[in-house]
């Protein structure tokens, strides 16, 4: 039998619910200590452990906000009226879930699996930071959603609240998203001091969004 959570360990499943109902996604451990009074945000860390050793949550490596509710998982609320094909997603409000309803143009008849791994869903591309590579403005993104990602993909990441696509390399606690245009620079992240999540990686191109699709 499953060993009864302590108060505090409660406390912070009960904040972890409550963010991802109100909001759509779950808190990071910094959240979790501001919230709950917490010297830093290790003390969160540890209660995190605790509650995933008893299985109330699932940690995912990797990504700042790592947290899965099994029961969730295991019991999806039905769709009751799913679209056809893949959304488009277009522009991303700040802090908002990238497949939130409000940033879904429409969707795009193209099966997931055209796509290697199959696309969970499409993001319309905004700027030129990745023409070199032919990732062009209005092009459409194919994205796969997963946390495993290796040096010198294409991601769709998540800083600051902001959605960019760049080029993955990471070494240590540094990571570097690059551009594929020398007007850009480098973004330089320390994951001791700075948030990021990535959304998923890049598996295709369609041209101009106009359904002309490039593996």
């Amino acid at each position: 039998m499953t060993r009864p959570l302590t108060p505090r360990q409660q406390n912070v499943y009960d904040f972890i619910v409550k963010t991802m109902s109100e909001l759509g996604y779950p808190p990071t451990r910094a959240e979790i200590a501001r919230a709950l009074g917490f010297r830093s945000p290790n003390a969160a860390e540890e209660h995190l452990r605790a509650l995933n050793k008893k299985g109330v949550i699932r940690m995912v490596a990797g990504t700042s906000r790592g947290i899965r509710l099994p029961a969730q998982e295991q019991d999806p609320e039905p769709d009751a009226s799913p679209q056809p094909g893949l959304p488009i997603i277009g522009e991303v409000a700040a802090g908002s879930p990238i497949l939130a309803a409000a940033h879904i143009d429409r969707h795009c008849p193209l099966p997931p699996e055209y796509f290697t791994p199959r696309a969970d869903y499409l993001l319309r591309v905004r700027g030129l930071s990745m023409k070199d590579i032919g990732i062009l403005e209005g092009d459409l993104l194919a994205v796969h959603r997963t946390e495993r990602i290796r040096d010198g993909q294409i991601v769709v990441a998540r800083l600051d609240d902001e959605v960019t696509v760049k080029r993955f390399k990471r070494q240590g606690h540094q990571v570097w998203l690059s551009a594929e245009n020398d007007d850009f620079a480098p973004i330089e992240i320390d994951l001791r001091h700075q948030e990021l999540e990535i959304e998923g990686i890049g598996v295709g191109v369609i041209r101009g969004g106009n359904g002309q699709a490039l593996g």
